[in-house]
């Protein structure tokens, strides 16, 4: 018996050992990326989806996620070949270019389609007017990034002017914000999803207003990478920029509800009704692109907040800065 056992057994190893190396001949191996996001929040709901729906893993790419916690140690990451890729404001672009950098990071792709922050107080205001906010202070984000600048443009729009009418602290860091508003510090600040929700839930702020709603479109949060990396690595670009798109699209032609679940392992500790609300808000707002296009009049209508802010002194050459054809071939060539 045993004889006869034998030959069957060793048969069946082989067999299992041909299924097992054939199985993985057809997985080829990632290619590991790793991103720097300039904070975490459900503002970036179409890179969460690429990531929890797979579609990274469809363009053979492995993505390393962290956070960057504010668009300039993102810019010093990718700079120094830290982190492959960058996330955060194209404004980081524009000021490495007009620095001089030879080598300077160039925007590949757009994922939202303005700001993402809620101004929050410490009490309901359903009746609030922009003017309340004459002689108060807001705690605003680092000087010379997306949050503030986009508050500046606002402000101005609503006919108040900063440093006349209203003051904003550029003094610390969005992670910073939210405990130090909490700890009596500015009348008003604003906060990102899903924190500014979560404040509120806990009853230590109050939203009153959208500065997506009231800012329009302005090329907000966008990828970019070294012009030498890009040049090196073409194909990498354009399955990353492939997999982001398709991100967006998902995202597009579905629910709040099913989004937030798509979403949720990205913020495991945070209440599922908030989720939805976060995402809710987002939407109803368009604060997501449906492609990553940065398009030209964008890139120059951000320069020109970014000046009448008092942020930037010369304005940076769009095809310098920018470059759309991974965006445009993705759109060509996904359906």
């Amino acid at each position: 018996m045993k004889k006869r056992f034998m030959p069957v057994l060793i048969a069946l190893i082989l067999a299992a050992s041909l299924v097992l190396s054939g199985c993985s001949s057809q997985q080829p191996e990632l290619t590991k990326v790793k991103l720097s996001e300039v904070t975490h929040s459900i503002f970036y709901a179409p890179q969460y989806v690429a990531l929890s729906k797979g579609f990274f893993k469809e363009e053979g790419l492995d993505v390393e996620l962290s956070n960057g916690q504010g668009a300039d140690k993102v810019m010093t990451a990718v700079l120094s070949g830290q982190a492959d890729i960058g996330f955060a404001g194209p404004e980081a672009s524009v000021y490495v270019y007009n620095e001089g950098k030879e080598d300077n990071a160039v925007v590949f792709a757009q994922l939202t389609n303005g700001d993402g922050t809620f101004l929050m107080g410490r009490a309901p205001d359903p009746d609030f007017q922009w003017s309340d906010l004459k002689g108060l202070n807001i705690i605003g984000g680092r000087k010379g990034g997306m949050p503030a600048i986009v508050l500046q443009y606002v402000l101005s729009k609503n006919g108040l002017t900063v440093g006349k009418d209203v003051s904003i602290d550029t003094t610390m860091q969005f992670a910073a914000m939210p405990g130090a508003f909490i700890g009596g510090q500015g009348d008003y600040v604003i906060i990102f999803e899903p924190t500014a929700s979560s404040m509120e839930k806990e009853g230590k702020a109050y939203i009153v207003a959208s500065l997506g709603e009231n800012s329009g479109e302005i090329p907000y949060t966008a990828y970019f990478a070294k012009k030498s990396m890009i040049e090196n690595n073409p194909e990498l670009i354009q399955k990353f920029t492939n997999a982001v798109y398709k991100g967006q699209q998902w995202v597009a032609s579905h629910t709040p509800e099913e989004i937030a679940m798509a979403i949720k392992l990205q913020f495991p500790d945070e209440n599922d009704q908030i989720l939805v609300s976060a995402v809710k808000r987002y939407k109803e707002q368009d604060s997501w692109k449906k492609d990553p296009v940065l398009t030209q009049n964008d890139f120059y209508l951000l320069q020109q907040i970014m000046k009448d802010a008092g942020e930037l002194n010369k304005i940076a050459p769009y095809e310098n800065v920018v470059t759309t054809k991974f965006a445009e071939n993705a759109i060509s060539s996904i359906k």
